[in-house]
Parts: C-alpha cells; sequence; structure tokens
C-alpha cells in the first residue's frame, strides 16, 4: 500500500508535478509544496476514488432514467424498495416501468460500466508496456482479432450452444493474441517501439482481421449476418442476469490481476533497463500483461463488439489530471471509462429514439479527433 507522506521503495513512482517557471528558485516551502503535490498519498488517493466512484453513482442514476421512455427518480427508489423488502417479482408482474428498469436498462447500465472499465484498464497497461500513449486494444488491431475469433466461433453455432458464455470470450482470446503477438515482436527489437511503427502495423492487422471478419460475416445465414453487422459497429443490448454474472465475474478477476501489477507498470513505463535492474523478469511480465490484454479484450469483444478509443483517450486524459502513478492511474482510468461508456450508451438509445445509435460510432467521434490531435499536434512530445 501507499505510504502516507512519501514513496517507500523504487517501486512507488511519485504522479508527474507541475514544473515551476524557469529561472525562478524554489523557496523551502515552495519545495515541501512540490513534493507533496508529486507524492501519491493514502489520503489523495481515497479522495480521488471517492469523487470518482460518487460521479460514476451519479452517471448510473441519470443514465437508468433516461431511454424510450423516462423513469423518474422517485419511480427508481420505489422499486429499489422493493427489490430490498424482496418483493420485486409482484412489482414487475404488474408494472411495465418495473420491467423496463430491471431487465433492460438495469443489466444495460452495468454492462456499459463494465466493458468501459475493462478497456480504459487494458489501454492503460499496453501505453505501460509499450511506452506510447496511442496503444489501445482497437488502434493496435486487438479488438478486431478478437472480433474474428468470435464471429468464426458463431460461424460453427458456438454461440448457440450452452457453453456460449464461457466459449466465446476464449475464441476471442485466440484472435487478440495473435494480434498483440505480433505487436510484442516488434517491440521486442526496439528498446523504444517508434510511434509509427505500432500505428502501421496497427492499421495492418486491423485491415487483415476486418477483412476476413466481413469474409466470414458475407458466408453467413442473412439473418444471422445482418446481426453480425451491428454488432461490429460496437453495440451494447441487455444481457440475461446469469450470463451478466458469469461476464462480470469473468473481467473482475482479469481486471483484479492486472491492479497487482500496478508497481511493476510504473517501472516498465521508465524503460526495460531500470526494470532489470531493479530484479524484474521484464520478458515474463510483457507475457503476462499481454496475455491478461487478450484475455479481457476477448471477453469485451465477445459481449459489446468493437467499441474503440476508449482504452486510449481516457487514460491519456485522466494522466493528465491525477498523473503517471499507475497506483491511482489504473483504477481512476477505469471508473471513468465506464462512466464514459454509460454515459456514451444513453446517448446512443435515445440520440434517435425509438432507433438506436450503436455506441460504437459515437465513441469514434469522439476518439478520433482525440487521437488526431495526438498524433499531429503533440508529435514531437511521442517520436
Amino acid at each position: 500500500m501507499m505510504s502516507s507522506d512519501h514513496p517507500s521503495s523504487p517501486h512507488s513512482v511519485g504522479v508527474l508535478a507541475a514544473s515551476p517557471e524557469p529561472n525562478q528558485p524554489l523557496s523551502s516551502s515552495a519545495d515541501d509544496q512540490l513534493f507533496e503535490k508529486s507524492t501519491l498519498t493514502a489520503r489523495r488517493w481515497m479522495t480521488a476514488m471517492a469523487f470518482l466512484s460518487a460521479l460514476g453513482i451519479l452517471a448510473a442514476l441519470l443514465c437508468l432514467q433516461f431511454g424510450a421512455q423516462y423513469v423518474g427518480l422517485s419511480e427508481i427508489l420505489r422499486i429499489v424498495v422493493h427489490m430490498a423488502w424482496g418483493t420485486h417479482d409482484q412489482v414487475v408482474d404488474s408494472d411495465a416501468t418495473a420491467t423496463i428498469l430491471l431487465h433492460v436498462r438495469l443489466p444495460r447500465v452495468f454492462l456499459g460500466f463494465l466493458v468501459g472499465c475493462a478497456l480504459a484498464s487494458v489501454g492503460v497497461a499496453l501505453q505501460a508496456l509499450l511506452r506510447n500513449p496511442l496503444a489501445d486494444p482497437y488502434v493496435l488491431g486487438v479488438s478486431s482479432g478478437a472480433a474474428l475469433g468470435v464471429s468464426i466461433a458463431v460461424l460453427f453455432g458456438v454461440g448457440t450452444t450452452m457453453l456460449a458464455v464461457s466459449a466465446l470470450p476464449l475464441c476471442g482470446l485466440g484472435g487478440g493474441l495473435i494480434a498483440l503477438v505480433v505487436i510484442y515482436r516488434m517491440a521486442a527489437s526496439y528498446d523504444r517501439l517508434p510511434i509509427y511503427s505500432v500505428l502501421l502495423a496497427g492499421v495492418i492487422l486491423n485491415a487483415i482481421f476486418s477483412a476476413l471478419v466481413m469474409f466470414v460475416t458475407s458466408i453467413m445465414d442473412p439473418n444471422r449476418s445482418f446481426g453480425m453487422m451491428t454488432w461490429l459497429m460496437g453495440s451494447l443490448t441487455a444481457p440475461a442476469y446469469p450470463t451478466l454474472l458469469v461476464f462480470s465475474l469473468y473481467l473482475i478477476i482479469g481486471l483484479g490481476l492486472l491492479l497487482r501489477h500496478v508497481r511493476v507498470l510504473n517501472i516498465m513505463a521508465f524503460g526495460e533497463e531500470p526494470a532489470r535492474s531493479l530484479g524484474i523478469d521484464t520478458d515474463r511480465t510483457k507475457r503476462y500483461i499481454f496475455l491478461l490484454s487478450a484475455l479481457i479484450t476477448g471477453a469485451v469483444v465477445s459481449v459489446s463488439g468493437m467499441i474503440g478509443f476508449i482504452g486510449m483517450v481516457v487514460p491519456h486524459a485522466i494522466r493528465l489530471i491525477v498523473g503517471a502513478d499507475h497506483r491511482l492511474l489504473m483504477p481512476a482510468s477505469a471508473l471513468v471509462g465506464g462512466t464514459f461508456l454509460m454515459v456514451a450508451d444513453t446517448f446512443s438509445r435515445t440520440l434517435l429514439s425509438p432507433s438506436e445509435v450503436p455506441v460504437g460510432i459515437l465513441t469514434a467521434l469522439a476518439g478520433g479527433p482525440f487521437f488526431i490531435y495526438l498524433l499531429v499536434w503533440r508529435k514531437d512530445r511521442m517520436s
């Protein structure tokens, strides 16, 4: 756990503080204040997490209210009270509003939060390993690789079997691993993988995997291929509670394993040589985190399709606010990513109601300009 006053080990990389004005000496009191701002304390961690958690809960309540039919906050509280007293079955049988809230909106909002958390967390891990702010499951082709694995599984009927809940994420894992192995092999030949090499590899992998996905979709039954096209654009549908429970456990375990490595990611973000000098097995760490990233991405793609740019935009924005210490950066990015996707999905289902815009389109419209900003206006800092 973090120190309450100052970092206690080389693994505790502090938050980057604002630089003082040039040629202006610091007094001792100003120096102390600068040190305090650059240190991740337990109080600062808890304050940030409490604020972001409250923001997420507030956003979830707002998302539950809006849709084709507006549900007031008083109605939500009434239904929650019935759930707490164990009488929600009677309410659902006689109340259409309760049915909409409990069986459509609530599981969908929760699913959106989980997917956003997962994508943002994987983005943080990949950016630390590759030391590149543009590293993201979507940009690197991991999402399209996972989509290929899932689409092949659906083509052969895996999605209609009793094992569909557990098998589809594993099929997505296979495709995502192929993409990550290519990136890993490229990164292994450089001390720092050039940014344009990462982008080029991602573009090539996306083109190859997308072409294969389109081919698989084209030979499917027409009714099934229409659903596949909607899924590929990135969409969230309300899952059944047993499916949501299995998916939640899957992601919670994966994200928990990622969070165990935040101290190592602090060191890896500075390069492999400093990490080796501190006794870290960098090759093993890379393989482990790449495998976890592929597992999480495969699970996400199996239920939501390809939702892009959350893993790039959210970590970068949060890093500018809270700093580069992954002990705070990763959980904060997870909460913000989940909140962002909940809100984006609410817009997608209310913007042209009763029609629905795939949420992947909205995230691409939000993340695309930010991607161009990082690539063009800040290229001198990323090269």
